[in-house]
């Protein structure tokens, strides 16, 4: 029997991107699969395209604790959970002297604490169930160095790595494991939203591998890291970036 039977995962930021990529992978390994996504027209036609159930899908905001921790519960009550994917997330390429507040605050709110309370929501989920799980936080290399442009997106997603290792550290005892995947540059619609023709080449010539990643790599390596086989790796961060994240000088 797939190891997976059985199984459910829940993917936030499950309606485009690596999101969805990853729940199409994963439906194929046999998990049963929930996405979750904040605006619902999006996330039905997503679920659509790859044969998902409009009862597997959920409109939520991941920064709305109410609505999180509703939301875990359903899914608790419709399957065994046994892994979530922290794909939810918004991006911004600005100097931070052309920054605002608000924005840094809305950047922050989604990406960092949208993932500290989906993953405290699930922890409190296995921990009062005695059950245990696989948590996986997409992140980014822009959280692993200065990249340009990424005051508050580079800030939410070292955040999240650093949530990554303290809530490893906290809840390993207890059989639950978390881990991140920080990518690099991602063949994604909100990369094609902020990576201008100049950024692409600047991206194609720093990456040792010169192209984009594709969401089908991001979304195999979190197979694996929720899976059985990953069962010793617990607090890493894993660049999935194509060898930038190390590059030294290159001819």
């Amino acid at each position: 029997m797939n190891q997976a039977a059985c199984k459910a995962v829940l993917i936030t930021g499950g309606a485009s991107g690596i999101g969805l990529e990853t729940a199409r992978v994963l439906m194929g390994k046999g998990w049963q699969v929930f996405v979750l996504d904040l605006k619902p027209e999006a996330l039905a036609v997503a679920a659509a395209s790859i044969g998902l159930t409009a009862e597997a899908t959920i409109a939520c905001d991941v920064s709305d604790e109410a609505g999180v921790e509703a939301a875990v519960t359903a899914v608790g009550k419709r399957g065994r959970l046994a892994a979530v994917v922290n794909a939810a997330g918004i991006a911004m390429d600005r100097p931070s002297v052309e920054t605002s507040v608000s924005d840094f605050r809305r950047i922050v709110d989604v990406n960092l604490t949208g993932t500290f309370i989906v993953s405290r929501a699930v922890a409190r989920h296995w921990l009062n169930a005695a059950t245990a799980g696989a948590i996986v936080n997409i992140t980014s290399v822009s959280g692993l160095c200065g990249n340009k442009g990424r005051s508050a997106y580079g800030v939410s997603k070292g955040g999240q790595n650093l949530l990554t290792l303290v809530m490893a550290n906290e809840l390993a005892a207890s059989g639950i494991r978390v881990n991140a995947i920080a990518p690099g540059p991602i063949e994604t619609p909100l990369a094609a939203a902020i990576h201008t023709q100049e950024v692409r080449q600047k991206w194609i010539e720093r990456v040792p591998q010169r192209r984009y990643g594709t969401p089908t790599e991001i979304a195999n390596t979190v197979a694996f890291l929720i899976s059985d086989e990953a069962s010793y790796i617990n607090g890493q961060i894993l660049a999935v970036d194509g060898g930038f994240i190390h590059a030294g000088l290159a001819s």
